[in-house]
Order: structure tokens, then C-alpha cells, then sequence
């Protein structure tokens, strides 16, 4: 009998989450930063979904977060024609980036000099942080709003994607080097350094293309229509959810279905992987962020593997459990656990 997922609700957001991004990890654990379309974007502990904090300043709708690698600044792109950089330690507002539209998506580079920006103007814009009131590089040629824009290759390029294409970009040319074009809309784009592989969603398609050559390595279909989708760092097995409220797990080298589980009461948004690989976190139109674990029973953070004690108790009969829960509060966990959870900090035995 396979064991129940058991996931950890983040509740906190008014409005359904668009967007969220893992850090590194670092000498204080890892972290996750979630964009919603209420305008108030949240930093969290990334293993336990334990709220650090909420970035106030926006006034619209926030698309885009992400975190630098060592969690110490966070940057929002947002529909009031901006993106931000903030202080993650204090949560104060650095750097306000004014745009002539909407923005979607904002990226570091590795030594935190420079942000890429992209949205809904069809251009990228690259701002030096030392000099943020400078006027950024701007790259133009995409034909429709920018979805996201990632740094890539040690950042020497630049992979983007609008409607239905995706350009690989120079940076110190600033030209294109190479588009694709793909049969429906794209709904997310992930960049995964190790290996050079690009990770991209469309209708019920999760495609795997070289981030360098933008040639495609493999692609496979899901049962429903997909926002997004994440590679395991060990390349192992990915995650993808969409618009049947389902996250979906698949083998990396087979594209078999490996587990599905009923994530979310609405569509799901973003699904990333931890930078463990240990869960995996997911946004939803519920307005909830979810962790789940990529190992069902291990011991991790919250979850506690629970065996029965009896001599010659069989193992399938192991649960996960969530100390200093009762089976009654395990049951009521798949809809909202956050508050039992979170009262109190429960001390994890390994």
C-alpha cells in the first residue's frame, strides 16, 4: 500500500498565488518567496513553509519573485509598472524599477550585480544594481509580452519566452541567437544550470530543450493542460501541476507516471523543487501555497515517519504523521492545516 502524501498549507495569501522561487541553501537553511495577485509577496523557511515575512509596497498585483542565492535580497516584478528589490533580512524596499507596463518576471545573476526584467512592453531590460539609477541595457525583438526571462550559461546568454516562442539572447552582443517556436501558449519556463536544460510547458506538453542550443532533448504529455513543471536537481523524476488541480510526478528518463495527488481546491500556477530535492513547493488559484515531499515517509522538517512498534508490523502500514497531530487533525490536513501546524513549532526527531 502506498503511503499518504501528507502536505504542509501555507495560508496567508488573499488571492491565488502566480509565482514562487526557492534559494540556495544556505548557513540559515533554504527559502521560498511567493508572488500573488494580491500585491504582497512572502518570504518563508523553505522546509517547514514557516511565514518570515510580507514585502509591502507594491500596488497591484505581484507576477514575478525570486531570491538571490543567498537569500539576502528579493526582487518582485508586478502589474503597478514596476519591480522592486528588497532587503530579505529587514524586508525593506531598496530599489524601485519603473517600466511603461506590466511586469512578469525578474532574475539575479549569480553575483547579485544585475537583474534582468520582462513583461508585457516586449522588452528585456538588464539593471546594473550598483548604479540602479542608470538606464538599464534594453533588448528588444520579442513580437509579444515577455513571460519570463532567465539568465543562463553562466550568464553569457539570456532564454526568454513570449506568447508561443522562445529566443536564446547574447549578452555581450545583445542579439538574438536562436528562436523556437512552439504549437500553443507557453506557460512556464525553468532554467536548470546543472546539465544546460531548459524546462518548458504548453497545453498538456512539458518539453526538455539544451538551454545553450535550445535543441530539444525530450518531451511528454500530462493528462491535462500544464501552468508548470520542475526537474529534480539529481534529474531524477519531475513535478508539474495545471489546470485539473493536480500535481503530477513523472520518472525523468521514462516520462512514467510515478504519483499524482488532488493538490489544491483551484488551478495550480508554479511548482518548484527545493534546492535538496527533498519537496517540492506548489501555488495555487486557492490562494495556498502546498509542500510536498518528494520521498512519502522520510523524516523531514515537519514530517515525522510514524512506524507501528509491534514486532513484525508491516512496513506499508507506516504513515507519515506531523508531530503533535491526531489522526483526526491528519485527516483535515489535505484542506487547511497551516494553524496547527504553525501554533507551536513541534521539535523534529530524526
Amino acid at each position: 500500500m502506498a503511503m499518504r502524501q501528507t502536505p504542509l498549507t501555507c495560508s496567508g495569501h488573499t488571492r491565488p498565488v502566480v509565482d514562487l522561487a526557492f534559494s540556495r541553501i544556505t548557513p540559515y537553511g533554504y527559502f521560498v518567496i511567493s508572488a500573488c495577485k494580491d500585491g504582497k509577496p512572502m518570504l518563508r523557511q523553505g522546509d517547514t513553509g514557516d511565514w518570515i515575512g510580507t514585502f509591502l509596497g507594491h500596488k497591484g498585483a505581484v507576477w514575478g519573485a525570486t531570491l538571490n542565492k543567498d537569500a539576502t535580497k528579493a526582487a518582485t516584478a508586478a502589474a503597478d509598472f514596476s519591480a522592486k528589490v528588497w532587503d530579505a533580512v529587514s524586508g525593506d524596499e531598496l530599489i524601485t524599477l519603473a517600466h511603461k507596463h506590466i511586469v512578469k518576471s525578474v532574475d539575479f545573476t549569480e553575483d547579485n550585480n544585475y537583474l534582468l526584467t520582462a513583461g508585457q512592453d516586449k522588452l528585456l531590460r538588464i539593471y546594473d544594481m550598483n548604479k540602479p539609477e542608470a538606464e538599464p541595457q534594453v533588448v528588444s525583438g520579442h513580437t509579444s509580452g515577455i513571460k519570463k526571462a532567465l539568465w543562463s550559461s553562466d550568464e553569457k546568454q539570456i532564454l526568454s519566452a513570449d506568447d508561443k516562442t522562445v529566443r536564446l539572447w547574447d549578452r555581450n552582443t545583445m542579439t538574438e541567437v536562436k528562436a523556437i517556436n512552439v504549437a500553443m501558449s507557453v506557460s512556464s519556463m525553468e532554467y536548470v544550470p546543472e546539465g544546460e536544460i531548459l524546462v518548458i510547458t504548453y497545453g498538456r506538453t512539458i518539453a526538455f530543450h539544451s538551454a545553450e542550443t535550445l535543441e530539444q532533448i525530450k518531451s511528454y504529455d500530462a493528462p491535462a493542460t500544464i501552468n508548470s513543471a520542475s526537474l529534480h536537481p539529481e534529474k531524477e523524476c519531475l513535478v508539474a501541476g495545471g489546470e485539473d488541480f493536480k500535481l503530477y510526478k513523472y520518472d525523468y528518463n521514462t516520462g512514467e507516471e510515478l504519483e499524482s495527488y488532488k493538490g489544491h481546491f483551484g488551478p495550480i500556477h508554479c511548482v518548484r523543487f527545493s534546492p535538496d530535492g527533498e519537496l517540492y513547493a506548489s501555488g495555487s488559484e486557492d490562494g495556498t501555497l502546498r509542500l510536498w515531499q518528494t520521498t512519502v515517509g522520510k523524516t523531514y522538517g515537519l514530517w515525522k515517519c510514524v512506524i507501528p512498534e509491534e514486532e513484525g508490523a508491516e512496513l506499508a502500514k507506516a504513515r507519515v504523521g506531523l508531530p503533535g497531530t491526531t489522526d483526526e487533525e491528519l485527516e483535515d490536513l489535505g484542506s487547511e492545516n497551516s494553524d496547527s501546524i504553525y501554533s507551536s513549532t513541534p521539535e523534529v526527531k530524526a
